[in-house]
């Protein structure tokens, strides 16, 4: 009698310790996919955390033109980098306006991050959604896209790591996607189950915060699915030789799985 009671008690501890972590589970996007089905003419903007290890759009770029079919885009992707920068440092006016950065047509899609800082504080929150909101309007304007980039959280030794606010990041993201109805790139999600089934994996650099070769492999074969709905698995391109071959299948693995789970695919 008294082993069925604690086994009752147990079992409803374990209840109640479980509601928390469910309650916890990212929200659902409202955006599904790109709307362009297969963009050939892509700006990204971000700082270092973008451009480190190779850089995202060349990774990208690369991938699209080894993949099953290929996809040629010639020079339609173009990147803007300001290093420690976020929303507000970037003329986005300047830089989407077809021909200015050395693209005649406009752009397709204007993929951009912040500064992975940005939800630490009730300000930097604040302004992230502030100029999250007007330049989905200026980047509207101009007939492209925009899609939001979803920054990775900080892992060991930065002095963030641990702390909540990669769950702050995952609130504001999925809050600013779905008030402006835009695609977001779950970039974090993938890093994260990467981390989760192989904690030794070096995804980030001795900072804790800028990516590896294999971490930007990672955000790029993220971004690859998302944009072009094709899995990045199997894909022959490793950075001419740079990524070992059981990282790059296991990473391009991670990245689909992501994307087919977030998206619902």
């Amino acid at each position: 009698m008294l082993r069925r009671h604690l086994a009752t008690c147990l079992a409803t501890a374990l209840i109640a310790f479980s509601v928390p972590a469910l309650a916890q589970t990212t929200p659902a996007p409202l955006v599904k996919e790109a709307k362009v089905a297969a963009p050939k003419r892509i700006l990204f903007i971000g700082n270092s955390l973008m451009y480190y290890s190779g850089g995202l759009q060349t990774h990208l770029h690369r991938m699209a033109g080894a993949g099953s079919p290929p996809i040629d885009l010639k020079d339609g992707y173009k990147s803007v980098h300001i290093t420690g920068a976020n929303l507000t440092n970037y003329p986005i006016d300047f830089l989407v306006k077809p021909g200015n950065v050395g693209v005649k047509e406009p752009f397709e899609l204007v993929v951009f991050a912040s500064n992975s800082l940005d939800a630490s504080s009730e300000q930097g929150k604040t302004t992230y959604l502030q100029k999250t909101a007007e330049w989905v309007k200026i980047i509207r304007a101009v007939g492209a896209e925009p899609v939001l980039y979803w920054l990775p959280a900080t892992v060991k030794p930065h002095p963030l790591a641990g702390s909540d606010l990669g769950a702050k990041t995952e609130e504001m993201m999925l809050k600013a996607a779905n008030e402006n109805n835009v695609l977001v790139v779950p970039v974090a999600l993938a890093f994260r189950e990467a981390y989760r089934q192989r904690p030794d994996i070096k995804l980030q650099v001795y900072d804790g915060n800028h990516p590896t070769v294999a971490g930007q492999y990672l955000a790029a074969a993220t971004a690859y699915a998302t944009f072009y709905k094709q899995s990045p698995v199997g894909n022959p391109y490793d950075y001419f030789g740079a990524l070992d071959a059981d990282t790059k299948a296991f990473v391009q693995k991670i990245a689909n799985d992501t994307v087919k789970s977030f998206f619902g695919r």
